[in-house]
Order: C-alpha cells, then sequence, then structure tokens
C-alpha cells in the first residue's frame, strides 16, 4: 500500500523534507556549540593556569631572592667561610640576625635551617623558638641536598602533599626550599640553607584557578610528586595515574590533553613553572559532562523547539496530504463505479483548483460517453433498419440480372455475340459490385472484375485503349480487400485518358517479392503537378484534409484508409510519376491480412 499511494508516498516525502533538515539543524548546533565551548573553556582555563603560572613562579623567585640576598652580606659569608674562628659574640650575633630576618620576611616562612658543608653543626630557627646552634644534622636532608647540588640553579624544592581537606597548620604540611650556598667565586660549597615555607598561600593561589562544583586542579613537581590536589581521592601513584606520566612525558610546558582513563572522561589544560622556580606542573581537568553541560542544555532547548516545530509541520503535512489526496480518492471510487457500469455517477465539486478542474472534467468526460453510448446505441438501431431494407432491395438486383440474361439471350438468337459479350462481362462487374458479403476476396476475383471493366472500356475506346494485366500463378489466392484495384483504374480514364498523346496504355502488374504483395498500376497519361502529388501525400499522412472535386485524391484516400484499416501499419503505397511520362501508383501489402475483422465491422 505505502508504494502505490500518493497519500502515503507525499506523507513520506514530507517527512522526509521536514524531519531530515530539523535533525540536521540540531545536530549541527549542537556539535557547533560542544566544539565552541569546549574550545572557549579551554583558552580560559588556559589563560588562567598561564595568570596562576605567574603569580607561582613570582612568590617562588620571591623566597628564592632570600637566601640570594645572603651574597650581599660579606660578614654572613665570611662566618660562613670560617664558621669555628669566627666563633664570637658580634659574629654570632650577626648570624642570628640574618636567621632572624630570613624567618620574619615572609608571613609563610615557618623555619630556617643553615647546614654546614663540612661540618655536622646546624643553625634551626622557628617562629616558636629562638636560633639554635646545634651539631647534629638530620639524615633525611641529605637527597634533598645533593638534588640542589647538582641543580644548575642550586636551588631544590622538596614538595609535600597538602590535599583540600587536610589542615595546613600541621608540621608535616610544609615545602622546603633547599638552597646550595656556594663559595662565590669558587664551586665550593659552604652550606645548605633550607627555608620551610607553609603551603597557605600556594593553597590560596591554587584555588583561585578552578571552579571546585566542576573542575579538578593538581599541582605536581617537576617529578610528578602531588603538591596539591582539589580531590583527596586522587594520589600520585603514576601506575593508577597514568596521566601525569603522559604530562610528564610530554615535551612542551603546556597544551591540552583529552583523557578517557583511570575513571576520568574529559579534558587535561597544563602548564609548567620555568625551572629556576621548581619546574611544578600546574594541571586542571575538567569532565565532558560538566564542559558540555551548556552545550547539552542548548540542545536540549533545540530539540524541545524542534520536537514542537516537527509536531506542527506533521501536523500540517497530515492536512496537506489528506487534504490533497481525499479528491483523488473519491475521483478514483467515482472511476470505480463506472468500471461497475454505474454511468450515473454524480462528482461533487472540488474547488477551483487543478483538483476541482480535474474532478469537472471528469464529470464532462462522462456525459459524452454516455451522450456517445446513446448515439451508439441508436446507430445499432440504425443499421439493423438498413441491413432490413437491403434483404428487401435484394430482389432488385436479381431482377435485373435476369434482365440483362434476357436481353443476352435474344443477343445471341438475332445472332449479336458482341453484344452478349459486353452484357456478360457488365453482370460481371454489378454481380461483384453489389455483393455485400464479401469483404476480402481471392487476387483472382479482383483481377477477374478488373479484367471485365478493362475490356468494357476497350469496347468503348477500340484501337484508342491498350492495356496488359500480368499476375504471377502464386500470388492468385492471396486475399485482398476488395475493390482495391478499382478507384486507381478509374483514375486514369478520368483524368489522364482524355489528355494522353498516342494510344491509350494502361498497365496491371501483381507478383511476389520476399514476404510482400506487389501490385503495380502504370500509365501514360500526363501525370500530376508536383503540388499536386505533395497534397496527396498530405491526404495519407493527415488522413483528413480533402479538396472538393479532385476525385482521384478522394479515390487514393480511400484506398490509403482501408489498407491501413486492414494491415495496420504494415501496407504501403506509393505514388509517382514516371520519368517517360505517366502516372504510377505501387502497393506493398503483407500476405496475410491483419486479424480476422471485416470491413463491416469497423466505424
Amino acid at each position: 500500500m505505502l508504494k502505490t499511494s500518493i497519500r502515503n508516498k507525499l506523507i513520506v516525502l514530507l517527512m522526509i523534507m521536514t524531519i531530515v533538515p530539523f535533525g540536521s539543524s540540531i545536530v549541527i548546533t549542537y556539535l557547533y556549540t560542544k566544539n565552541s565551548l569546549e574550545n572557549q573553556v579551554v583558552l580560559e582555563s588556559s589563560n588562567i593556569l598561564y595568570q596562576g603560572k605567574v603569580n607561582l613562579e613570582s612568590y617562588i623567585n620571591e623566597l628564592n631572592g632570600l637566601t640570594l640576598s645572603l651574597y650581599n652580606n660579606p660578614d654572613f659569608i665570611n662566618y660562613m667561610r670560617s664558621p669555628r674562628k669566627e666563633n664570637n659574640s658580634l659574629t654570632i650575633g650577626i648570624v642570628k640576625h640574618v636567621v632572624q630576618t630570613l624567618l620574619y620576611t615572609e608571613d609563610t616562612i615557618n623555619g630556617v635551617r643553615i647546614s654546614f658543608a663540612e661540618d655536622d653543626r646546624a643553625i634551626t630557627a622557628t617562629k616558636r623558638s629562638t636560633v639554635v646552634f646545634s651539631n647534629r644534622i638530620m639524615d633525611s636532608n641529605r637527597e634533598a641536598f645533593m638534588k640542589a647540588q647538582r641543580s644548575p640553579y642550586n636551588m631544590f624544592i622538596e614538595p609535600t602533599y597538602a590535599q583540600q581537606e587536610k589542615s595546613i597548620k600541621s608540621s608535616k604540611d610544609i615545602i622546603t626550599i633547599h638552597r646550595a650556598f656556594m663559595n662565590v667565586p669558587e664551586d665550593e660549597i659552604l652550606a645548605f640553607i633550607s627555608l620551610e615555607i607553609s603551603p597557605d598561600k600556594i593553597v590560596d593561589l591554587s584555588r583561585n584557578l578552578y571552579n571546585s562544583e566542576t573542575e579538578e586542579f593538581y599541582l605536581l613537581s617537576s617529578e610528578g610528586e602531588m603538591i596539591y590536589s582539589s580531590d583527596i581521592d586522587v594520589n600520585d601513584d603514576q601506575k593508577d595515574q597514568k596521566w601525569i606520566s603522559r604530562i610528564l612525558g610530554k615535551k612542551e610546558v603546556s597544551g591540552t590533553l583529552e583523557w578517557k582513563e583511570d575513571s576520568f572522561n574529559g579534558v587535561m589544560m597544563y602548564d609548567q613553572l620555568s625551572a629556576s622556580a621548581g619546574g611544578w606542573i600546574l594541571v586542571k581537568r575538567v569532565p565532558f559532562t560538566n564542559l558540555y553541560e551548556s552545550a547539552f542544555s542548548v540542545a536540549k532547548i533545540n530539540i524541545l523547539f524542534g520536537v514542537i516545530g516537527l509536531s506542527l509541520v506533521v501536523l500540517a503535512t497530515l492536512f496537506v496530504s489528506f487534504k490533497i489526496t481525499s479528491p483523488i480518492r473519491i475521483l478514483l471510487q467515482n472511476i470505480q463505479q463506472v468500471e461497475e457500469g454505474n454511468m450515473k455517477v454524480q462528482v461533487e465539486s472540488f474547488g477551483s483548483d487543478e483538483i476541482g478542474i480535474l474532478g469537472f472534467r471528469f464529470q464532462q468526460m462522462i456525459e459524452r460517453i454516455n451522450h456517445l453510448i446513446n448515439r451508439e446505441y441508436k446507430l445499432e438501431l440504425e443499421n439493423k433498419t438498413n441491413q432490413l431494407k437491403v434483404l428487401q432491395s435484394q430482389i432488385n438486383p436479381h431482377f435485373l440480372y435476369n434482365a440483362l440474361q434476357s436481353i443476352g439471350t435474344i443477343a445471341l438468337k438475332n445472332k449479336v455475340p458482341q453484344i452478349y459479350s459486353l452484357i456478360t462481362h457488365l453482370s460481371k462487374i454489378m454481380r461483384y459490385g453489389m455483393n455485400m458479403e464479401e469483404d476480402v476476396v481471392a487476387l483472382k476475383k479482383e483481377i477477374n472484375y478488373t479484367n471485365a471493366y478493362l475490356l468494357l472500356q476497350k469496347e468503348r475506346f477500340g484501337e484508342k485503349l491498350d492495356y496488359i494485366v500480368e499476375i504471377e500463378d502464386k500470388v492468385q489466392e492471396i486475399e485482398v480487400p476488395k475493390m482495391i484495384l478499382q478507384p486507381i483504374i478509374e483514375n486514369y480514364f478520368k483524368h489522364g485518358f482524355d489528355i494522353r498523346d498516342g494510344v491509350g496504355r494502361i498497365s496491371l502488374k501483381c507478383f511476389q517479392e520476399n514476404d510482400l504483395l506487389v501490385m503495380i498500376v502504370s500509365d501514360n497519361g500526363i501525370g500530376v503537378t508536383e503540388s499536386r502529388l505533395k497534397d496527396i501525400h498530405e491526404h495519407f499522412q493527415a488522413e483528413a484534409r480533402n479538396k472538393s472535386g479532385e476525385e482521384m485524391n478522394i479515390g487514393l484516400k480511400n484506398v490509403y484508409v482501408r489498407l491501413k484499416l486492414y494491415y495496420n501499419q504494415r501496407a504501403e503505397i506509393a505514388i509517382e510519376n514516371q520519368e517517360e511520362g505517366g502516372f504510377m501508383v505501387t502497393m506493398r501489402l503483407p500476405l496475410k491480412i491483419e486479424g480476422e475483422a471485416n470491413e463491416s465491422n469497423h466505424h
């Protein structure tokens, strides 16, 4: 039903034409909004990370500058070179002042420690105690001292894990900056100066770089150790957190990374501090669910309006489809009633549009068919009446034939055989022409009739007429339409015989050529003019045009129409002027007549 119903096809077509653009618009809008939001979030996050990097670098460089400022104190340097020789009250007071100055310069500095490289001595100070000179060095700082010594900047920042939820006042939550204090301009290390830094300011700077509700932030050391994490459940184990190894393996100091592992599905933005500031890595993670939340909202709005629009379009589509196809279906039902024989069907008015005009024309067609049926019925009645009249008038030809036979008998008794012969030929002609029961005859009967007609003309014109009839024996039994040759031969006596030069000659030849019966009628008249020949061809093509008074054209046209009637398009007739003068008609007919219908059955 879907393939044959115009209504269903129209509905499907309109649905496709509306749903596809609406659906494509929603998808394209969502994808464009999604990409735009992603680019916007990445750009904003990258800018924020860059600003956070600048702030952290400034803070760390400021702390580094405190230890570097000690190179500007000659008394302190002399003490560091010879701590035992300079062990007097004045020198010790200078050292205490330097240490306390470092301790109270920044609020975030919780402790200062100077560890001598050669001696097992140290100077420590905290805000909860005074400056202490001791002989004990913590073995746990050895590795940090070695990293500071190997650093091109003579500095190493020892991080501690500072989670957002942990108390930053714990003694363990400190970040230590170790500096290898050199004996400038030599490469000798005099001591290691360590500043214990509270992570409060680092935590505050980190909290300003992300939205705690929708984003995650991590601060990593250059070796991947966790300095700060916004999520307490995330550790710095690189086996569990593969993204840390991926970022550490990047050559670029900043960039973005899409990640779909380790229970995280989203985008990471990262940036790295300069090596002089510790080389820390700032990482910001935004899940796709939060990243595309705005895109989802826009998509939902588009889908909502799209559904409303599609609903209206569907209703409009159904309305238009039913509005257009309902009259067509009514017309189809009326046609089915006509097929069942109900010719009195009435078609309601469908308006003045194309369908309304179609219904009006259909009603006119039904009325015309009714009129034609009534006229055909009347013609059939008249035909029956005419057949009755023909039966009644058959007595007249029989009376005429008997009368001619009596005259012929009297001619023989009076020894006038020529009159008898003429009367006999005339009787044959009349019998052949007035026999209404035969429409198709054997060619030999048509030739006998033609011979009788030519003999009468010969008797009339005498030596002024000469004719030739040639027919192959194998074509004599081929059936042809009755009286097909007589109109052509008669044209010669009407239009060409009186204006000839010398003896009038007419020729008839019948023979078989392949699967065709060829009949050629030629004469020695003056032929026809080119314009008249063109008119005759136009008669053949149009089967309608005719010029009054031109009987030859009428005769030829009748022959042409009868040939088309019996042989459809398989018969051919050609007319032409002969080079030596005269007119020639050539007919090429199939050996068998098309179908079995008689001429009398065609209207």
